[in-house]
């Protein structure tokens, strides 16, 4: 897949395209410019943008409700990668899968088979849907909207679908420098399995404040690196129930492992519902 067909949109440090191997249309990345590019609040600020963006486009194009994040910490998938994406490059990327009720398969049914078995989704069938997510994100990107807004038309478009996130223009993004640290509990010692919450307990994604953002980064990367591991695979899901929060789901992982823990992780309740 070449890089103009790749390629989506392209913020201030952030940018938005396809995988090179896309497990299902609703399949996006966002990934670092300039992978020299510290994550502080100002690249926090603008992820954030990407991340609204992203996800204001899936659901005006696919009608895609929800949406999970999975990304690597000092990690690169391995062999069958099973339960993860491959990793495309050193690049810092985190992978969005948008989901939808008319989808024809899901992100984890793909994700539970080795690399090798994965059927990318055909480049000619996301052609027109490429097509009109360059659309969105231009359109969206241009903003502002204010959420409470009522539903949108999708064409043409004049206000953002009903529920997505305020995803302000270019130079519209303030960043807000009130840091909140977040609660880091581990529920597993023995697959090295801890979930981080925001201090805020934001149940969006979209909800998180940059400087707060910074904060799970850095609770992230204060983990233990215990018993040979040398990183963490991660995934996001956002609070379904009345008073839950996004939790952000790190498990250790090592080289000598025996196989993927992810797996085990993909069967608890929150998670299931964000990709199988």
């Amino acid at each position: 897949m070449v890089l103009s067909r790749q390629l989506l949109f392209r913020s201030a440090i952030w940018e938005i395209a396809r995988p090179r191997h896309p497990l299902t249309t609703g399949h996006l990345v966002v990934r670092l410019s300039d992978p020299s590019t510290e994550f502080g609040e100002a690249s926090a600020a603008d992820w954030l943008l990407c991340h609204n963006l992203a996800r204001a486009a899936l659901q005006d194009v696919l009608g895609a409700v929800r949406c999970a994040v999975m990304f690597a910490h000092r990690w690169h998938p391995l062999g069958s990668a099973l339960g993860e994406p491959v990793a495309e490059s050193s690049t810092p990327t985190f992978h969005l899968f948008g989901r939808w009720a008319s989808e024809t398969t899901t992100p984890g049914r793909q994700l539970a088979l080795p690399a090798h078995r994965r059927l990318a989704e055909p480049e000619e069938a996301l052609e027109r849907v490429d097509s009109e997510l360059r659309e969105s994100l231009r359109f969206f990107a241009e903003g502002p909207f204010l959420p409470e807004q009522p539903s949108a038309v999708h064409h043409p478009r004049t206000q953002p679908p009903p529920g997505v996130p305020f995803a302000p223009g270019p130079g519209a993004g303030v960043v807000r420098a009130r840091t909140l640290v977040p609660l880091v509990a581990t529920v597993d010692a023995a697959r090295h399995h801890s979930v981080i919450e925001p201090a805020s307990g934001t149940a969006s994604i979209a909800g998180l404040l940059p400087g707060e953002l910074v904060a799970i980064a850095a609770s992230l990367g204060a983990l233990p690196l215990t018993s040979g591991l040398s990183g963490f695979s991660c995934v996001a899901v956002e609070g379904e129930r009345a008073g839950s929060a996004v939790r952000i789901h790190a498990v250790g992982r090592s080289g000598a492992e025996d196989g993927s823990p992810l797996l085990d992780v993909f069967r608890l309740p929150e998670v299931s519902l964000a990709l199988l």
